[in-house]
């Protein structure tokens, strides 16, 4: 690590930045969370990574200072580093994020993924060897014209169902996992198409956290305050990975255009 403050100097002088910092917290986000003049450090971050998650957030602050007017809406690399070739920059921001946030690489939502792809394909060709006129991807009328008549048509929309008669209050309940038994009048290739359409649910909501975390994890604001942790967690490994953006990163740092980080860099 670059700064050789203690934990103590460093509290210190963010509270005399008016910053409320909690370090008892159930934090949000990167085991840490910052709005406005407060920082919240959830209590289980480990004592080796005490510093770099606080810089993390402590970068949010500052760069709340750079673009006051932009800073909620995600930021920009070209203020942030002053300079139009940006694109070299976010590639750099991108492998440092990789590396000191293995889980902005989404492999197990990835690997999620690929396993809906499989399932998928398997169910489509079970489905197509007994329809061979079957698509995934359109109607195919008589499955249609069979499930608008039965209680399985609510599995279209959720694998769980709980349905209960108005007066009687008689409760039923049907699963996807089950189908085969709950609804016996219903042909087993109209099963699989059932279940093939729950795979592809599935595989929708998948594909929207994958590009929620995409746009969170590459937003200029986290790839920002990333850089900073990842330059006091391990400089050098940092400027190995990132040369261009460090370069231009330390030469603004003496500017002063950093403001108050460079009191981390000292």
């Amino acid at each position: 690590m670059k700064t050789s403050l203690n934990k103590k100097d460093f509290l210190k002088y963010l509270h005399s930045l008016g910053l409320n910092v909690n370090t008892r917290t159930k934090a949000r986000g990167n085991k840490g969370f910052f709005s406005g003049n407060r920082i919240d450090i959830s209590k289980n971050v480990e004592d080796e990574r005490f510093f770099d998650t606080l810089a993390h957030e402590f970068a949010h602050y500052v760069h709340s200072k750079i673009e006051p007017d932009n800073f909620k809406n995600g930021g920009s690399l070209k203020i942030l580093f002053n300079c139009n070739y940006t694109k070299e920059i976010e590639r750099e921001l991108i492998q440092v994020t990789n590396f000191i946030d293995p889980n902005s690489k989404l492999e197990r939502l990835l690997a999620i993924k690929e396993e809906y792809k499989k399932r998928i394909k398997y169910k489509e060709a079970q489905i197509k060897s007994v329809c061979p006129d079957f698509q995934k991807s359109k109607p195919y009328k008589p499955f249609d014209k069979v499930i608008r008549k039965s209680k399985a048509k609510y599995l279209l929309k959720h694998d769980r169902i709980k349905l209960i008669t108005p007066f009687l209050k008689r409760i039923e309940q049907y699963s996807i996992a089950t189908a085969h038994l709950d609804f016996p009048e219903l042909k087993p290739e109209f099963i699989d198409i059932l279940k093939l359409k729950s795979l592809q649910k599935k595989q929708t909501n998948n594909s929207r956290r994958i590009n929620k975390y995409k746009k969170y994890y590459g937003s200029p604001v986290e790839l920002f305050a990333r850089f900073i942790q990842s330059l006091v967690y391990d400089e050098q490994i940092t400027k190995t990975i990132a040369p261009i953006t460090c370069e231009r990163f330390y030469r603004l740092l003496e500017q002063g255009f950093y403001r108050e980080l460079s009191y981390l860099f000292k």
